[in-house]
């Protein structure tokens, strides 16, 4: 049986959730591998991933990165940073899509993923 996501982690425009509780590093995983299967049937090869400074971010990065390079993609680790730093990077570096682990706005238990094609 395939991965299971919390339903509330799952939103209109990003994948956010409470690290420990709706969110956790097999769902970094497990978007790595959509997303990146995604990416790599659309004839893509690079893609892009940048985290935020909670003390989260690093381990789900790892799981995510993890996810995509299973895919077949070359990740471009742009380390840490603001979201803009990602949107830049994945245009400045020619890359096909990008992922930013980021809780934005929310309070530092919240975390998540912004997925975007090139």
């Amino acid at each position: 049986m395939g991965h299971r996501f919390d339903p509330v982690i799952l939103r209109e425009y990003d994948i956010r959730g409470t690290v420990g509780s709706t969110l956790f590093e097999d769902d970094a995983y497990a978007v790595g591998r959509a997303f990146g299967s995604v990416v790599a049937e659309s004839a893509g090869k690079t893609i892009c991933v940048g985290l935020d400074g909670r003390t989260t971010s690093s381990g789900l990065e790892a799981r995510l990165t993890q996810g995509l390079t299973e895919c077949g993609l070359d990740v471009l680790r742009v380390g840490l940073g603001p979201t803009p730093l990602l949107y830049f990077s994945v245009h400045h570096l020619g890359a096909d899509a990008g992922v930013m682990v980021t809780g934005s706005h929310n309070p530092k238990e919240h975390n998540g993923f912004k997925l975007m094609l090139g």
